[in-house]
């Protein structure tokens, strides 16, 4: 190799000045992963538990204290998934302007305050208003954590810090059956159940996080202050060079949240993200009354839930890491389908109640797995950042909107075999196997033609130009992710 000196270097020259590069940046990467991932896992692990943490209230007396039929607490599950859902997109395509660093610690503040309001009510319209609200003020958490997370990282890293924040979902589900446990024993005090603690205790916990997070989140790459000026020149050239169109001043414009919404991909994703909302939330809510239905003891339901959110956690890293480590998206969750599959017959011919509570264990795990790595997948293929923004924020609107549904899915009189609602998710799950494969098929043969086509294409392509804005993932030069 000649260097602008005249003088030839050796294959090994380079491979040692590629490897100390490598170096520089893994360096670069840990650090922010150091400094970021915790904080942000815990925001989402508060949003997941301050969402889901009524079905610890119902094992521990909320049902009977407001005196709710089953239509009633369904209806009080739903209506927060109504609000959750409208302010998903707006929350993605107003996060440049807002800033991350003050949009997130805001809305972590205001939740938590309104979830631990939720102990002081006695009433199922109080519930149902607190409820309403609590949606309003969660739904842009999630969609704003995955941008700001695909703004810092490149394509090849996302899926699985996505996964260290996301499996924090099954970290809550474990973590709130121990908190629930014990602050159950608060029973009386101060005149208040048990319930009405596991509200007050979580929601004012969430707040003062909330306080602290103004202080922990960067806004950007440029205002890391523990990087040194030469890592934040580095960390901001990776992601130029992973996502040209990022170097370029973008307006917000209609047109990018139209393709977005009539991309094949981003579409097959959604249907995707929906059912796997289905899935998640609906083992997330009920999965400690699938187990206290099996004959245990209220403190036993809540510590035996303990385990399979446990398991899902380490599961969840696991397959997003590997689906980094070897750039692939379907088939880790074509994977994850049919390891939930597995689980969810299990339990739909099991006859003893420790093969129905050991059949929890690889639904849960193959479930929690899929969430990351579509979010991901889906990020991975929309340019530029208000398409990317949309898209995002519509497999999350589909996730919840699953969510709405798992919420009608386990009425009591069908409890604890819950026969139709397993047959329901066995077929969930065989349909996310399908549509993977048939949005992996499309994505290969979306490469394959800008390949044949890319001479004819992009000799009208100007690299430097405003081309890749207009383009976005339709670029010749943009590779889809499959």
């Amino acid at each position: 190799m000649l260097s602008s000196e005249g003088l030839y270097f050796t294959s090994t020259d380079d491979k040692v000045n590629e490897q100390r590069s490598y170096i520089k940046e893994s360096k670069v990467v840990r650090k922010i992963d150091a400094r970021l991932i915790p904080v942000i896992s815990v925001f989402y692990l508060l949003s997941f538990l301050d969402r889901v943490n009524i079905g610890n209230a119902r094992v521990a007396g909320l049902q009977k204290d407001l005196k709710l039929t089953d239509n009633q607490y369904q209806i009080c599950i739903t209506v927060l998934y109504v609000t959750y859902i409208a302010t998903d997109l707006p929350a993605s395509l107003l996060l440049r302007k807002i800033g991350p660093n003050i949009l997130m610690p805001t809305i972590l503040i205001l939740w938590g305050l309104v979830t631990a309001l939720q102990g002081l009510l006695s009433s199922y319209k109080g519930l149902i208003a607190a409820r309403l609200i609590l949606g309003l003020l969660e739904g842009p958490m999630v969609p704003s954590i995955i941008l700001y997370l695909s703004m810092i990282y490149t394509r090849r890293e996302l899926s699985f810090r996505i996964s260290l924040f996301a499996s924090a979902a099954s970290l809550s589900g474990a973590f709130s059956g121990l908190l629930a446990a014990a602050i159950e024993k608060m029973d009386g005090i101060n005149g208040r159940p048990g319930w009405a603690w596991i509200f007050i205790l979580e929601g004012t916990f969430t707040a003062l996080v909330g306080f602290f997070g103004y202080f922990l989140i960067p806004a950007s790459i440029g205002n890391m202050k523990f990087l040194t000026e030469a890592e934040r020149s580095l960390a901001n050239e990776r992601i130029i060079n992973d996502r040209p169109s990022i170097q370029i001043s973008e307006k917000f414009s209609f047109k990018q949240v139209i393709i977005s919404m009539t991309s094949p991909h981003v579409i097959m994703v959604s249907c995707i993200s929906f059912l796997i909302g289905s899935a998640t939330f609906g083992i997330a809510i009920f999965l400690p009354t699938i187990v206290s239905e099996l004959g245990f003891s209220a403190t036993h339901t809540q510590l035996l839930s303990v385990a399979p959110f446990a398991t899902g956690f380490v599961c969840t890293n696991l397959a997003s890491y590997l689906s980094d480590k070897y750039q692939t998206r379907a088939i880790p969750i074509c994977f994850c389908a049919i390891t939930s599959t597995i689980g969810y017959i299990i339990f739909l011919v099991s006859s003893s109640t420790a093969m129905s509570y050991g059949s929890l264990f690889p639904s849960v795990c193959g479930v929690y797995s899929l969430l990351p790595i579509s979010a991901a997948w889906v990020a991975n293929n929309s340019e530029p950042h208000y398409r990317r923004a949309t898209s995002l924020a519509l497999t999350i609107m589909a996730t919840n909107s699953g969510g709405i549904l798992s919420t009608w899915l386990f009425p009591s009189s069908e409890g604890p075999r819950y026969t139709r609602t397993t047959i329901i998710y066995i077929t969930f799950s065989l349909s996310i196997f399908s549509l993977s494969v048939m949005n992996a098929l499309y994505l290969k043969w979306r490469n394959r033609q800008k390949l044949s086509q890319k001479n004819s294409i992009s000799s009208g392509v100007d690299e430097t130009s405003d081309s890749w804005l207009r383009l976005g993932d339709k670029h010749p030069e943009f590779i889809y992710t499959i």
